[in-house]
């Protein structure tokens, strides 16, 4: 699942992969991992997107948040 906020949020403040990867300390093969959804990042990963976005790292990573509250997937089902 491709994370299409972050991905905004970047090209929005006109930065590349490369310019991003520089300013959170992360390599640049790390934020295309982390954008595309094939890696997801680790507590302390997050947290710099966060504060460097000023956005919650639920709305930045939402498939790492679902809401899995068993009652509401059974009914669901059923």
């Amino acid at each position: 699942m491709e994370r299409e906020l972050l991905k905004s949020l970047r090209i929005e403040m006109q930065l590349t992969q490369q310019d991003l990867s520089n300013k959170l300390s992360i390599s640049t093969i790390y934020v295309r991992k982390i954008e595309k959804g094939v890696a997801n990042p680790g507590r302390e990963t997050m947290i710099k997107y966060e504060n460097f976005f000023k956005t919650d790292m639920r709305k930045l990573f939402p498939d790492l948040f679902f809401d899995n509250n068993d009652k509401k997937l059974i009914k669901r089902a059923i």
